[in-house]
């Protein structure tokens, strides 16, 4: 027996929306019938992701969002709430990444990798509570990485930031549930996954360097291919649904096998 997932009624918001995961996520949650508000520093981009939405017939805004400033998740939730009528799906999505050996990481660097991925997410949770409190449930769910899992050289920041949300997830799950709230958190960590994101890291290799590391990206997965953005929205799916209520401070894992070598 199959049973499709209905999020009619329903409203998302979706961080790092205009391209790759994020963007994958808004129009995968509208196609199962939430209202999704899409934000992103680049509002192009959003707006991009919204114009997608509306052109298969769902309902979705665009909001100008840096993650690290409080006023602007405080002005992005009250937009949401006041543009679609609630909150009920927060996807902590914004991220970047950093990939430097650790005597070649200034402060700066660092710093900057732990405010949009650790306190981009903080905020998020700290400003979306009251809002999805008041819709009567919501479901928080959190990006982290494989990198959240297992360590990986050249890559200390990154690591210690998705690290951090893996457990923030945990001791805000239980927070939220012993304070008798009826809201779930819980944190993705993909494997290595084809986007935007991934092809910004690829800038300047030449074409024959780039083959041979897609190759070794792609061998460190034992189901054989890269992960792309639909496998992560996929997830995200479930666990913004009613399918997964009994599921909170959880960690759901997709990334083809990497870690189970």
């Amino acid at each position: 027996m199959t049973q499709a997932i209905d999020l009619s009624g329903r409203v998302a918001l979706v961080t790092g929306a205009g391209s790759g995961i994020g963007r994958q996520a808004a129009e995968t949650l509208a196609s199962a019938g939430a209202a999704v508000a899409c934000t992103d520093i680049n509002l192009a981009g959003a707006q991009e992701t919204v114009a997608l939405i509306e052109a298969a017939g769902g309902r979705a805004i665009a909001i100008t969002h840096d993650v690290v400033e409080e006023d602007q998740w405080e002005a992005a939730v009250r937009t949401t709430v006041d543009t679609l009528g609630g909150l009920h799906i927060m996807v902590n999505n914004a991220g970047i990444e950093l990939v430097k050996n650790i005597p070649d990481i200034s402060v700066s660097d660092f710093r900057r990798v732990m405010d949009i991925n650790v306190m981009g997410v903080f905020l998020g949770i700290k400003c979306c509570t009251a809002a999805m409190a008041a819709s009567g449930s919501g479901s928080i769910i959190n990006l982290s990485s494989v990198a959240g899992l297992i360590g990986a050289p050249r890559q200390a920041a990154y690591c210690a930031s998705k690290g951090a949300v893996r457990l923030m997830t945990k001791a805000t799950a239980l927070e939220l549930a012993g304070a008798g709230h009826p809201i779930r958190v819980n944190s993705v960590h993909p494997g290595i996954i084809e986007t935007p994101m991934m092809e910004d890291l690829m800038t300047g290799v030449p074409e024959e360097q780039r083959a041979q590391r897609i190759a070794l990206m792609t061998s460190r997965h034992p189901i054989g291919r890269l992960g792309q953005a639909s496998d992560i929205a996929n997830a995200i799916l479930y666990l913004a649904s009613d399918l997964s209520s009994f599921m909170t401070g959880s960690e759901v894992v997709v990334d083809g096998g990497l870690t189970a070598n």
